[in-house]
Order: structure tokens, then sequence, then C-alpha cells
């Protein structure tokens, strides 16, 4: 009896060790971590919302050269993929918000599909170590492929990549 009263204080620390522990890294194969964010215009988009589509989820900065030099392939992505079940979120992690991006795709030109994450919650919960870092999410909202720095997204191999994903149930 002696033996279960001493351990009872030792299990409820292991209980609240574990129920405080932070959330893992986002993972290939793994659940993708929900977030909501807003996006320029003021629409509220939760990615868990989007189940039935694959969702390309792109940590990006105004200020990053290797982001900056991806946005025109993102873009093209994005329009070859309009009507088809495919949705691409672009989160800033400018701190300067809504303001330093919308200055800087009226200098640039550019247009991404853009949701401010201004206090880095939505990467922190994906882990992220730097920008550009790209997410791959199924319609199911697993995790299919993570992609650190910056590449060309609109080439025909990925273009295919993506079409694939989509045409499975």
């Amino acid at each position: 009896m002696m033996k279960i009263a001493r351990m009872v204080p030792v299990l409820i620390l292991v209980a609240l060790l574990g129920c405080s522990r932070p959330q893992k890294p986002a993972v290939e194969g793994s659940p993708a971590p929900d977030f909501t964010l807003n996006t320029l215009n003021g629409e509220l988009v939760k990615l868990s919302d989007l189940k039935g589509q694959v969702v390309l989820v792109n940590f990006w900065a105004t200020w990053c050269p290797p982001c900056r030099e991806e946005i025109p392939s993102l873009m093209r992505l994005n329009a070859a993929m309009a009507g088809k079940p495919f949705r691409m979120l672009c989160v800033s992690i400018d701190e300067g918000g809504k303001v330093a991006i919308e200055e800087f795709f009226r200098k640039s030109g550019y247009s991404l599909p853009t949701l401010p994450d201004t206090d880095k919650r939505a990467g922190t919960l994906y882990g992220i170590t730097g920008v550009p870092e790209t997410f791959v999410i199924d319609k199911r909202g697993v995790i299919l492929k993570k992609v650190v720095g910056g590449m060309e997204w609109d080439r025909p191999d990925v273009v295919a990549y993506l079409t694939d994903i989509m045409n499975k149930p």
C-alpha cells in the first residue's frame, strides 16, 4: 500500500508533463497542424476547413531573397490550378504585417494569396526554421512533402505531382 501511495505523485507528474508537451514540428506523413489566419482582404481561413483540397502552405517574407525569387513561379502555379481542388496559402512572417506585404506587392507588381502571421503562431506550429519553407498537404489533411528553400513551383514535374495528388480519392 505504501508503494502505491508513493507512486501516485509520480504518476500525476508524468501525466501533467505529458499534457504540457509542446507540439512536434510538422513532418511528412503527419496530420497538418491546424491554424486560422486572415487573408489580406480580411477573409478568415482555417486550414482544417480546406479538407478535400490539396493545399500548398508556403511560409515566406518580403525581405527574403529566395522567397522573392520563387514568387513568379508560385503565381503561375496558382493560376494553372484555378478551378481545381487546390488551394495555395502563402503565410508571411513579416513583422510589418499587412501594410508591409501590401507595400511590397504594390512596388513589385506581384500578388499571392497571403495570410499575415505577424505573431508567428502558424510558423511555430509548423516548426519552421527559416523561409521559404513549403508544405504540400493532401485532401485528407496529411503532410505529404516539406520543401526547405526556394524552388520553381510551376515546373511540369511539380504540376504533375500535385495533379496526381488531386486525382487520388
